[in-house]
């Protein structure tokens, strides 16, 4: 098929790399997880290339054993603040959870992100999987699947109340009447619901974009019915382009029947580019990376993401026959059900599905030269795969200054990217509307 238009590119940040073992590279720095400077720099080679954003993932737990890679995490959002001041267009968006997490304090903290970045800040809405972050909040057992999406989406009806809680014409700032703000354009949320109750209204006014965009990278069916309803950007996994173009169509058929336009969900899978000269120059970073990869540490990891005991796992055989119906699954059900049919389609032992899943975790992993990896990216763009990329380079910042000043301009030339920024806000760069102010269309006499 033939599809005009541009693609979005966003920058998915962690620490030296998405690889699991780049941190073993004599190249890389094994502090640079909690280095500011590092993350300032991959922000403004990210802004060289005219990136949508920068996406940094979270969650409220020690990730993996700390044995196998640099596991500080920043918390983003006061990261993100400061890469705002080291930029000025990118978009920043952040991960946070609506399981472990209140309504307030969340839409307080990413609406002020919004303003300090002039309308640049993203949520990223995930109601995280693992029994381990539930046992850091007085829990015993981690919330059913579907009560954790049904959670979320009260709190995001909640933050989408607290975000237009002011008018935009709220602040009068008249020193000659000594009236600073108009209490009349105040929306308390009074919200009264199942899981929250938010009487107030937030502290912080709208911003240049009016609010946050909203993210959620979540792929089951509850996943995919909650971005259906809220979300504006999706990031997503898929290995096959027929598994992406299914999600796709599926995706944008839903938010059309949510009365949305499916022009304003914008899908984004990731994609871990190996980038060489050549094809067998990529190909030997990419061999040299799994080579590094410990195999004791991955082992965990699956056995946790499939549901089984680590002893039922033999490195040298496949998968096992019998594994937990998914329905028996509480967690990460569409990134396990990914992983499994990887596995089987490709009659993979797990020490090889192990290889696979180092550098992206599910994720679309492509090593080439820059052209093959740029016809890669057209090539699901036009076949109605993806709106665009999550760029998740193996190694950092070699990977992400090898995609801006090598891959970038190949899709400029194509005219498939833009050259220039034309907007400053996050909604700008994603050809999305600036959203009206809902309660003022409730309280307002016309």
């Amino acid at each position: 098929m033939t599809r005009s238009g541009q693609l979005h590119l966003n920058a998915f940040l962690m620490s030296v790399g998405h690889h699991e073992a780049a941190w073993r590279l004599p190249e890389s720095d094994p502090y640079a997880d909690l280095d500011v400077e590092h993350f300032k720099n991959l922000a403004r080679i990210a802004e060289r290339g005219r990136l949508d954003s920068l996406f940094l993932a979270d969650g409220p737990v020690l990730w993996d054993q700390v044995g196998r890679r640099p596991s500080g995490v920043l918390e983003p959002t006061v990261l993100l603040t400061a890469l705002a001041g080291a930029t000025s267009h990118i978009g920043l968006i952040a991960t946070a959870s609506t399981t472990y997490n209140e309504p307030y304090n969340l839409a307080r903290r990413f609406a002020s992100l919004d303003i300090v970045s002039g309308g640049r800040a993203g949520w990223n809405i995930v109601t995280t999987a693992g029994l381990d972050a539930a046992r850091n909040f007085n829990l015993d057992a981690l919330p059913a699947h579907r009560e954790r999406y049904q959670r979320a989406a009260e709190f995001v009806d909640v933050s989408l109340k607290l975000w237009n809680s002011w008018d935009d014409e709220a602040i009068l700032a008249d020193k000659e009447r000594g009236v600073w703000g108009d209490d009349s354009k105040i929306y308390p949320p009074e919200h009264r619901g199942a899981y929250y109750s938010v009487a107030g209204a937030l502290n912080v006014p709208r911003s240049a974009q009016g609010q946050p965009v909203l993210v959620q990278a979540g792929s089951s069916e509850n996943g995919r019915n909650f971005a259906a309803r809220y979300a504006e950007a999706v990031f997503t996994a898929h290995q096959t382009l027929t598994d992406a173009t299914d999600f796709y169509d599926d995706l944008k058929r839903r938010a059309a029947e949510h009365g949305r336009d499916p022009d304003h969900i914008k899908i984004l899978p990731g994609i871990v580019p190996l980038i060489g000269a050549t094809v067998g120059e990529a190909r030997e970073l990419e061999v040299e990376l799994n080579r590094l990869i410990r195999p004791e540490y991955a082992l965990r990891t699956l056995a946790d993401l499939l549901g089984v005991d680590q002893a039922e796992l033999d490195l040298d055989e496949q998968l096992p026959a019998q594994l937990p119906e998914e329905e028996q699954i509480e967690g990460a059900k569409s990134r396990r059900t990914l992983v499994v049919n990887l596995g089987r389609r490709e009659n993979l032992t797990v020490r090889e599905l192990i290889a696979r899943l180092g550098g992206g975790r599910g994720h679309l992993t492509f090593a080439g030269t820059p052209v093959q990896i740029a016809d890669k990216i057209e090539h699901w763009y036009e076949s109605g795969a993806a709106d665009g990329f999550n760029i998740m380079p193996p190694v950092l910042p070699s990977g992400l200054d090898a995609f801006v000043d090598q891959v970038v301009p190949i899709l400029q030339e194509r005219g498939r990217f833009r050259t220039e920024y034309t907007g400053r806000t996050l909604r700008e760069h994603y050809g999305l509307p600036r959203p009206a102010n809902r309660n003022r269309a409730l309280v307002q006499v016309p």
